[in-house]
């Protein structure tokens, strides 16, 4: 994961109109398509998430500030915040150990100040407790699948092309897609197709997937696409895109533990954030941003039981907002780089200590 370049939106979706609030749910995250000339390399909002976490990184007093890319992917954030901060030093996390080589060619002219860790992101704590670092000053998060692992067809991810069936992040651990389609219970496949990818349809996919599976398991990603083309009325076919994208989201999402693994991350690297720290989320798609900004509006509340007259430092917010709402890319931004059409730009600022004891 890394320089999350987006998820690809459907092939319409940099011309649609855009949420009015910036609290809508964002558009479900797609992957339609070869990515247009350049994309590839192109980080997502990379100014603004530069811009939010800058007042965390300018060098201060005789301490080093650390930021942590729990993304890495690819390098595009990481290579952006080592060439800005020049006295930050950067740990970048990612599942993904090709991403890991390639990012450290990319990274490499940085020596020492870049420190690559192979690790899911909710291992955040650990990576820096092994490191000896006792609280990280900026954080990112570029959540979704990397443009490497949609670029590269063998992967899986992208429903456009044809390929083996697998959709993990790190390839070396877990099951395959083809696995889960495979071998789950119908019930369970519809729970995942519902809950992961918001898909009304769960139940007629399903049963045509059990019919199909029985026939000849599934190995690739045309076949099923195929088969939920054919299994879908024609008026649901008509509208939203590519009729596959729901479930490829959802297998995604099942397989690496996706959102079970951000439940866990967000509160993990606001308990490892320094009193002045920043972080920065991007994110593709609602179920994601509804994570995100659930964490972050609790520890921007004061949690003081009803009817005190005056707030104690114990009940004060531990956050500060520093998006209102959820913020989009521009028009500018997706004309250039399609994938960047889903994403949702939340931050935070950490103002207060966990109570002692």
């Amino acid at each position: 994961m890394h320089g999350r370049e987006g998820d690809i939106p459907d092939p319409d979706q940099a011309t649609r109109e855009r949420p009015p609030h910036p609290d809508g749910d964002p558009p479900p995250a797609a992957e339609d398509g070869p990515p247009p000339p350049g994309a590839r390399h192109v980080p997502v909002m990379l100014r603004r998430c530069l811009d939010l976490l800058a007042p965390a990184l300018e060098p201060s007093g005789a301490t080093t500030p650390v930021v942590v890319d729990c993304t890495l992917g690819l390098g595009g954030h990481s290579e952006a915040l080592l060439t800005r901060f020049p006295g930050v030093r950067l740990i970048g996390l990612d599942r993904d150990k090709e991403a890991l080589r390639l990012s450290g060619e990319r990274l490499a002219r940085f020596g020492d100040r870049a420190t690559l860790v192979h690790a899911v992101y909710d291992e955040l704590p650990d990576v820096l407790d092994r490191l000896g670092i006792p609280a990280a000053t900026g954080v990112l998060f570029d959540l979704g699948v990397s443009s490497m692992q949609l670029d590269e067809a063998d992967r899986g991810f992208a429903y456009a092309q044809d390929a083996p069936l697998d959709m993990r992040m790190d390839q070396t651990t877990g099951i395959s897609a083809a696995e889960v389609l495979n071998t789950y219970p119908p019930g369970e496949l519809v729970r995942v197709l519902r809950a992961y990818g918001e898909e009304k349809q769960a139940k007629r996919i399903v049963s045509a997937v059990v019919r199909e599976r029985a026939r000849e398991p599934f190995t690739n990603s045309a076949r099923l696409v195929e088969l939920i083309r054919a299994a879908l009325p024609q008026a649901v076919k008509r509208t939203g895109g590519n009729p596959a994208k729901r479930t490829f989201q959802a297998l995604r999402i099942e397989v690496n533990g996706e959102l079970s693994v951000l439940e866990r991350a967000v509160p993990a690297a606001v308990a490892s954030l320094a009193v002045g720290g920043r972080i920065a989320v991007l994110s593709y798609h609602s179920l994601e941003d509804r994570l995100v900004k659930q964490v972050f509006a609790a520890g921007a509340a004061n949690t003081a039981p009803p009817g005190l007259p005056v707030v104690p430092e114990r009940y004060q917010p531990r956050l500060r907002l520093l998006t209102r709402g959820a913020e989009l890319p521009t028009e500018e931004e997706i004309a250039e780089n399609r994938r960047a059409a889903p994403a949702r730009l939340r931050g935070v600022e950490r103002v207060r200590a966990d109570d002692a004891g």
